[in-house]
């Protein structure tokens, strides 16, 4: 009979050990009881980035990435965006399973009516220059939230801690369309509660003069589907960043601002730009094939993904309902070329590189009307209800300790000062 052990013999002293299997895994501290003598620290295991650890168990998102498979507690991200809406997704994310309609007409009414922010957060943004970017505003106003409600610390109390979520999942929208409106140098404008999730941000994003703004329904329903598909993602950068610093989801909002992250989009469109044209593709390709890495193909491979990104998937069928409103983005025909011409060449069918997210979310965003800078931003508003999820998962999971990694350490050995009259110069 197999048991779910691992056998391991140190080389070093031709001890042998067995680890217990867990779940596909072995614990690292586990790995301690190996040691070469008593002063021996034991055995660690050393995994830059963390590639091949996991630092938690999860019941929220499930990923294959060789099958290209991205689940919400067990819903597959395709039925989810086809056939639900963003708020209706954030309640499954949040407990677990999709909502009646009692209990969703409850959670929505719970939500609407917490969109609103002290007006001293509105003085506290007017204290960015016109020009910031609106990600550093975003950042620094919610991490200024904790000031308008100390009770938050109290994060072993259940209730003060699904308070402060459903403050947070209803505020984002406003502060990150208030970080937009004082980009722009216009007036803010208030939450608008008949309206849904998106399109009460688009009325805060785009509202002039009109008394009563109406989003157009096709822009609505894309933004809508846009906020599912980014509302988790397992453990990726900001997520992990949310679960170690254990308490801010300005922390999230701060790992996601990069090119290698929230910003990816952009650095899809800063690529189909310079390529410029269907003619110049082929040579584009070679440079990426030839180039050593100097070249990129931004938009296609993925860390988890070793197949075509489900989401991406999704959001290619809604860019045809935007681009009717909107008029075609003339960068789609160069993605759509691009990517049909890298998915034939075995350079890149070898690496496994299909599109993801990224590749097509940032021309959709630009079609809609937002400028480069608030796509991170756009990210943060859905990634709000995946990192509180998580969040409160780490709190009441019993394992779970304040973050504390070890390292290798390869400086100096212990030594005595010396005065600087001795010094010798570098």
């Amino acid at each position: 009979m197999p048991k779910n052990t691992l056998s391991v013999t140190d080389n070093r002293t031709g001890n042998a050990y067995e680890l217990n299997i867990e779940n596909g895994c072995i614990r690292t501290a586990d790995l301690r009881q190996i040691k070469t003598g008593a002063e021996d620290f034991g055995l660690m295991g050393y995994d830059p980035a963390f590639l091949n650890t996991a630092n938690c168990k999860s019941k929220i998102t499930f990923i294959d990435g060789d099958k290209g498979i991205l689940e919400y507690r067990g819903y597959p991200i395709e039925q989810l965006a086809e056939k639900s809406t963003f708020l209706e997704v954030a309640y499954l994310i949040m407990n677990g399973e999709l909502p009646a309609q009692k209990q969703f007409d409850d959670f929505k009414y719970q939500v609407t009516h917490h969109t609103y922010v002290h007006e001293n957060i509105k003085a506290f943004m007017d204290g960015f220059r016109y020009d910031h970017h609106p990600m550093s505003i975003l950042a620094s106003t919610v991490a200024a939230l904790s000031g308008f409600y100390p009770e938050a610390s109290k994060v072993k109390d259940a209730a003060v801690r699904r308070a402060q979520i459903i403050r947070m999942i209803a505020k984002m929208p406003t502060i990150a369309a208030f970080s937009y409106r004082h980009s722009l140098g216009m007036p803010y404008i208030y939450p608008d509660n008949d309206l849904s999730y998106a399109g009460n941000f688009l009325s805060m994003v785009r509202r002039m003069g009109e008394t009563k703004y109406q989003p157009n329904p096709s822009l609505e329903r894309a933004l809508d589907v846009l906020f599912i598909l980014h509302a988790d993602h397992e453990q990726n950068c900001s997520t992990t960043a949310t679960r170690l610093v254990g308490s801010s989801v300005a922390a999230g909002v701060t790992a996601l601002y990069g090119p290698l992250h929230g910003g990816a989009n952009e650095a899809v469109l800063r690529m189909l730009r310079e390529i410029g044209s269907i003619s110049k593709i082929p040579d584009f390709i070679k440079k990426v094939k030839e180039g050593g890495g100097e070249t990129k193909l931004m938009g296609f491979g993925h860390r988890v993904y070793k197949n075509y990104d489900p989401r991406a998937k999704v959001i290619k069928r809604i860019a045809d309902q935007v681009f009717d409103v909107t008029g075609k983005n003339p960068l789609i025909d160069i993605a759509l070329e691009l990517e049909k011409i890298a998915l034939q060449d075995e350079y890149f069918v070898k690496r496994k590189l299909y599109p993801n997210v990224d590749f097509y979310s940032g021309i959709i965003y630009e079609a809609m009307g937002f400028p480069v800078e608030m796509f991170p931003v756009l990210f943060a508003i859905p990634r709000t209800v995946g990192w509180l999820t998580q969040w409160e998962e780490m709190i009441t999971d019993s394992e779970q300790k304040i973050a504390r990694p070890r390292q290798v350490f390869l400086g100096a050995k212990r030594r005595d000062f010396v005065s600087m009259d001795k010094r010798k110069a570098l």
